[in-house]
Formats: C-alpha cells, structure tokens, sequence
C-alpha cells in the first residue's frame, strides 16, 4: 500500500533520524530544501548520504530525498545523493521534488536520477500543469505544498482558497492511475483536533495521505485515517449480504447496494 503519512526531517539534523524512523510514520522525508539554511546545506548532503549507506534497507526504502527546484544552485548536488541507490530495486528512496511545475523538470530529474518522483506541487503553475506531471513516467505521486501555494496566490492557507486546487490534484491523480495525492501540512505542532479537520477536509477532496512536521502528528494522523466502528460495521453487513445476494443488487439498511456501494465497502475493510 502507498504510504500514508511522510514526516519530515531537517537534513543537517542527523540526531533526529533515527527518531524519526522509529515514529511509526509510513515514510520520512529527509529534506535538503526549505527546512535547511543554505550555508548548511552541503551538511545536510553529507548527513544524508552517510544515513543512507548505513541504515536498513527497510528504511531505505521508507526514506524520500525532498531536493531542490530545478534551476537552484544546489539541485544537481541533492540529486547525487540518492543517486548511488538508483539501481536497488526493493530498497531505495524516493525523490520529492520542489516547486514542481512541468513534465520536463519531472525528466530532467529523471535523467539524472532514476528514481521515483513525488512532484511537490507548490504554484498556480504547477497545479495547472498537474495533470501532465501525473503522467509523466518516473512520477510516483502529486503531493499538495499548501502553504506555498498560498503565498504563490497571495490567500490565506485556508480551505475554501485551497478546494479548487486540491481538487484538481486529486482529478490529475486519478486520470494519470497514479494513489491519492497527499495533503500539506498542519502547522499547529500539538493541536489534534485541527490536525483531524485538516486531514477530514483533504479526505474529502480525495487525497489519501498527508505531510507531517512532527512526530507527535504521526499517530493521531493514523487514528483519523481508521474508519470507524459504525462504518466498519456497515462496510461488513455490505459484503455480507453481496455475497448472500450472489452479486444481484440487495438491499442494506434500507438503501440499494449494487457494485459501486460493494467497492465502497471493501475499500473500508481494506483501509481497516
């Protein structure tokens, strides 16, 4: 299954690795981009580099490089990092790329490092061109930067600025057979309930995963994600009487199930 939570760590913070690994977040996003300064960014490379010749390939495999833009100084540089994995087939990262807002910078990138792409969508640009980088090979998912997109249209990080746009990134996701795209950020470190409203509202929308920034966000994140009791309990009675029903339309709970409510339900289970 994709995965559905990527925590973020600062690249020049090797003492935060480890921790990171161990906070049950399905990915962790080693970042070389905004989290580190520039004077400490060739740190940040070296840092890496060493934790990913001496990690697990377990954690390896859960670990995604967020590299530069294309066009900045160092982005060739970050790029060479995860470089010497590109070959490995069940254990190397991934690559999450900056300012996304082309195919071409999606093959530019693939060119010089074959590996999975995320295309941090983060401009009226990128969000325009979404459905061509979902398509473009090499891509592995569309990921929501909300913040920057914000300040790129000068609005308020809010839901009703952001709908249109997520919306278009979860469409491009679906056309393009890529998973669900994955949500940005919540900035308030220690508030659940916003983190909860946060990823509702995403859900909604169609993503199917979302950033973190703290590894206190990790489980309360996954617990939002759980279906509950009730709707489990619904998705059960569903594919029970599907299959009592031997694939005609039935009905449960007074509404008519026909494959479309059936899918629905095993995606339930699925999820649980």
């Amino acid at each position: 299954m994709s995965p559905r939570s990527y925590l973020f760590v600062p690249g020049d913070r090797p003492e935060r690795f480890a921790k990171a690994y161990a906070s049950g977040a399905d990915a962790v996003v080693l970042d070389l981009e905004d989290a580190v300064p520039p004077e400490r960014k060739a740190l940040a490379r070296q840092a890496i580099a060493e934790w990913l010749a001496a990690c697990t390939p377990a954690q390896r495999a859960r670990t995604v490089l967020r590299c530069q833009a294309v066009g900045q100084p160092g982005w060739a540089q970050d790029l060479t990092v995860a470089q010497p994995w590109a070959g490995v087939a069940q254990s190397a990262p991934q690559l999450m790329l900056a300012k996304a807002e082309s195919a071409e910078q999606m093959a530019q990138t693939q060119a010089l490092c074959a590996l999975p792409v995320l295309a941090l969508i983060e401009s009226a640009k990128g969000v325009l061109a979404a459905p061509q980088i979902a398509a473009t090979p090499g891509v592995a998912r569309l990921v929501f930067g909300t913040l920057d997109f914000a300040l790129d249209l000068g609005v308020a990080a809010e839901p009703a600025a952001l709908a249109h746009a997520a919306s278009l990134l979860a469409l491009a996701s679906r056309a393009a057979g890529l998973p669900q795209p994955v949500a940005g950020v919540t900035t308030a470190m220690q508030d659940t309930s916003a983190l909860q409203q946060d990823w509702a509202w995403a859900a909604s929308l169609g993503f199917g995963a979302k950033l973190c920034i703290h590894p206190s966000q990790v489980a309360p994140l996954h617990e939002a994600m759980r279906p509950s009791a009730e709707r489990l309990a619904w998705a059960q009675r569903v594919l029970a009487a599907a299959a009592a029903a031997g694939g005609a339309a039935c009905q449960v709970d007074g509404r008519m199930v026909d494959a479309p409510v059936i899918a629905e339900a095993q995606r339930l289970i699925d999820r649980a």
